[in-house]
């Protein structure tokens, strides 16, 4: 059966440039899954606001982490895409990526794969956890865009992998980098999305009712927060790092009204009561970008030592490392 498969990652501007930071802020923040509020407001919210003011800002954090090649998001997919490739040679498999936002576009792959005129198609978002804001963009793109080709092939979309032991063990494998038992604390931070969306996802339109933070249920199975917790735990017990060693908490927040604890608060308190080294994990991204490499490991070791911390330590996300593309492989031939 001749198969297409496409992994999708966020996105990145084509350039650490403020007219392409621009260009990427407005398409990415005026998504409706996004900013979730009407298109009116979000529009003069993201172009008449945000993106004008927050483009220059943003341009300068993406110069630190751009390389000579271009945007390491980018570069990482790319390579994830060759490798996956190469798993895949022989059995009538094309691997394909693309970006939700920038480039290069769902829609060129897409229009791309159509004229491939496969047999089925898996649509692979990489981020472990679901959440509207991501997956679920992702997949309603995805969606939209084949529903208009005339001949529709056999669709898959995998819409989460958060408990695959394929994705947990690549990064059981990154933290045999480091020796655990050394450090005051181990955070693992998650990007965080306002309290609102994950409030969306029950029936009550309250997940502070359905127990998140201790276990995954079928009522909570796709809540965001409740598979971030269930990945931390899950993660722990692999790696044996006793309860009371590790903290979950939620960074690149906009507001007060986003999903708690706030990374920079645990970070600025965990140095104020006398920690001087901790660990960072980031698992909701498997590919290194601004949040990770500047946030966490600049940003926050620069709290941190404000507060009389010495040393914080990111580990690295699974980038294209071959244990990865071992586990995505699984995850994808599960699906096959």
């Amino acid at each position: 059966m001749k198969t297409g498969i496409l992994i999708i990652n966020l996105g990145t501007p084509d350039a650490p440039t403020p007219s392409a930071v621009g260009r990427y802020l407005r398409e990415f923040l005026g998504d409706g899954r996004v900013i979730d509020i009407p298109w009116l407001g979000r529009k003069i919210l993201v172009n008449g606001i945000i993106a004008p003011t927050r483009k220059f800002k943003s341009a300068k954090e993406y110069k630190k982490v751009w390389t000579d090649e271009g945007s390491p998001l980018l570069l990482h997919a790319l390579a994830l895409k060759d490798k996956l490739q190469e798993r895949f040679k022989g059995d009538e498999i094309t691997v394909e990526m693309a970006m939700r936002y920038q480039s290069p576009s769902m829609k060129s792959v897409l229009d791309k794969m159509n004229l491939d005129n496969y047999d089925r198609i898996v649509v692979v978002p990489l981020y472990p956890q679901y959440a509207s804001a991501s997956t679920g963009s992702t997949m309603q793109e995805a969606m939209e865009l084949i529903a208009k080709w005339y001949v529709i092939p056999e669709v898959t979309v995998i819409s989460q992998f958060w408990d695959d032991d394929g994705y947990l063990d690549a990064f059981v494998k990154r933290a045999q980098e480091f020796d655990l038992t050394s450090y005051d604390k181990i955070l693992f931070s998650y990007h965080g999305l306002p309290e609102r969306q994950v409030d969306k996802v029950y029936e009550d339109r309250q997940c502070s009712n359905h127990s998140c933070e201790e276990e995954i249920n079928e009522e909570n199975k796709f809540c965001y927060k409740a598979t971030c917790y269930a990945t931390t735990r899950a993660l722990a017990k692999k790696l044996n790092i006793p309860e009371d060693h590790y903290t979950v908490c939620f960074q690149s927040r906009l507001d007060k009204k986003w999903l708690r604890p706030f990374s920079d608060e645990v970070v600025e308190e965990l140095g104020k009561e006398g920690k001087k080294r901790i660990l960072v994990f980031s698992p909701a991204f498997v590919a290194d970008c601004l949040e990770t490499t500047v946030e966490i490991g600049s940003e926050y070791l620069e709290i941190f030592e404000e507060h009389g911390g010495e040393e914080l330590h990111l580990v690295k996300s699974l980038n294209s490392e071959d244990y990865w593309v071992d586990g995505l492989e699984g995850i994808i031939r599960k699906r096959l």
